[in-house]
């Protein structure tokens, strides 16, 4: 097994609730908010092909050796020193790993992504679905590993006060640092998509964009020239998620993150959102979240 990059068969969704049930990890060292692996491949265990969804950001970063991996449907060659990052529900078959390959990972939930509002805007970024594959220069990958360490080390650490806190701050320099290389990189607008890859393309970029106001599979379905069952069936099948679970996805990562960084009242939030009424957003949010709005705030 080589970290959250490969596992079981079929499309897997894994959440910061379930990664250590899944890999067997000391639920000792569980921080609120994030997920850290530092794996090594086992040449001796068979390797399956996979597809796996994590419900949230996940960073890996290949500190030797190389891999094989399809992202977002179109394919990528890493080798040492290569960051992939992959934004919440994006799918990735993990292809081929060399026998000395080690990768870090480091997942993080929509909670910790919402507590940060550039966070919201860093994994909405449509440059990175077209380039989840990058390397920092030559002079920064030295202190990208060291940060890699320091952050590990904290992770490690017993409990603390201050523990989490401390965390979310050394991983934000590291995501600044991801994000400055995505700056600079030029727009790629000359990849060639297959019919799959495009519908599944266009559906990210129409519910990113619509969301809010829109929560209705024919919308979706009308934009796309497609039926609404066969829209459905098609990212169902190919995502792991239907039309209304990937609606349900979005508008939460929304709510979530005006509920935790803006002063607006809960009924400002549901008028955002285009809820005709406070409770029917309210009933909404606990019915997917589990408690309430008021609650989720004052966590």
């Amino acid at each position: 097994m080589i970290s959250i990059f490969r596992y079981l068969q079929m499309a897997l969704l894994i959440t910061l609730d379930n990664v250590y049930k899944l890999y067997n990890l000391d639920s000792s060292k569980k921080t609120e908010g994030i997920v850290i692996l530092n794996q090594q491949n086992d040449p001796k265990k068979e390797y399956t092909n996979n597809s796996r969804l994590f419900d949230g950001l996940l960073l890996g970063f290949l500190i030797q050796g190389s891999m094989k991996a399809q992202i977002h449907f179109l394919e990528y060659e890493m080798s040492a020193g290569d960051i992939a990052v992959l934004q919440p529900q994006l799918m990735m078959d993990t292809k081929s790993l060399s026998d000395d390959a080690q990768i870090v990972t480091i997942g993080l939930s929509l909670d910790f992504i919402t507590a940060f509002p550039i966070l919201r805007e860093f994994v909405m970024n449509n440059q990175m679905r077209w380039q989840p594959v990058i390397r920092l220069q030559p002079e920064e990958i030295k202190l990208q590993n060291d940060l890699l360490t320091l952050i590990q080390n904290f992770y490690n650490k017993k409990p603390s006060h201050n523990k989490t806190e401390m965390l979310r701050h050394l991983v934000m320099v590291l995501i600044s640092m991801i994000s400055e290389v995505y700056s600079s990189l030029p727009s790629n607008k000359s990849l060639v998509k297959n019919r799959t890859h495009e519908i599944i393309d266009d559906f990210y970029l129409l519910i990113s964009k619509h969301a809010n106001q829109q929560r209705s599979v024919a919308f979706y379905a009308n934009k796309l020239h497609l039926t609404p069952q066969y829209l459905s069936t098609f990212l169902k099948q190919r995502t792991g998620k239907s039309v209304l679970q990937w609606i349900d996805h979005i508008t939460i990562l929304h709510a979530k993150t005006l509920l935790k960084s803006s002063n607006l009242s809960i009924k400002e939030i549901s008028s955002e959102l285009h809820f005709e009424e406070t409770s029917v957003f309210c009933r909404y949010f606990k019915r997917i979240v589990g408690v309430s709005p008021k609650t989720y705030r004052n966590e």
